[in-house]
């Protein structure tokens, strides 16, 4: 279920956001761009129904998608993600969770969820820009699940393998989808070659690493 969004704008902006040089500022405006470029592959097979449409002309008819929409960003860094995938998808309703990485166990630990009522009745999108150990991912999904959620799919900016497979051997079924796959972890849990702690950076509270 793992998807790579290969664009040439998508690759450029990549390149602009891995450059310990660009700032809080530009790096927000870029990962906003990036977000945006995804939502159209994100998207593709939402399922959609034929409904009837008048033109000032004729009646005729249309699709609309069948189920209503939730983006859910994973606190924090899911947040500098979220505006680009409404600047296109704006009736989207928007729920959160919050998941902070233990730096000494790499596990997520929850301390905040908001979500809509009926999940099942919706399609969601997690948007994350990192999925390294996949803790954050696992965890989002069995939440969301538990909660009652039928239709899950997920969107990173950045992809570790190991994140990839720990997703995929939990939930097979769950669509992934990334702008890029780099080569692997550090004994850190962070990204080679990645971006840095993309929360840091989006929101200017540290150096890279």
């Amino acid at each position: 279920m793992l998807n790579i969004i290969h664009h040439p704008l998508i690759d450029d902006e990549l390149s602009h956001l891995r450059d310990p040089e660009c700032g809080s500022q530009e790096f927000r405006r870029r990962v906003r761009r990036v977000a945006s470029l995804m939502v159209p592959q994100v998207t593709a097979d939402l399922p959609a129904v034929e409904v009837p449409c008048n033109t000032p002309l004729e009646a005729t008819t249309g699709r609309r998608i069948r189920r209503p929409v939730t983006l859910l960003p994973v606190l924090r860094a899911g947040l500098g993600f979220l505006d680009g995938f409404l600047d296109l998808m704006p009736q989207a309703s928007v729920a959160h969770i919050g998941l902070a990485r233990n730096e000494e166990t790499l596990k997520p630990e929850p301390y905040y969820l908001k979500h809509p009522p009926n999940l099942e009745a919706h399609d969601i999108i997690i948007l994350d820009p990192m999925l390294a150990t996949g803790g954050s991912a696992v965890e989002a999904i069995r939440t969301l699940s538990e909660a009652g959620a039928r239709h899950i799919r997920c969107a990173f900016l950045v992809a570790a393998p190991e994140g990839v497979a720990r997703v995929e051997s939990r939930f097979p079924d769950v669509p992934v989808f990334t702008a890029a796959l780099d080569r692997c972890l550090n004994e850190r849990g962070y990204i080679l070659p990645g971006l840095g702690d993309a929360g840091d950076r989006l929101f200017g509270t540290h150096s890279i690493p």
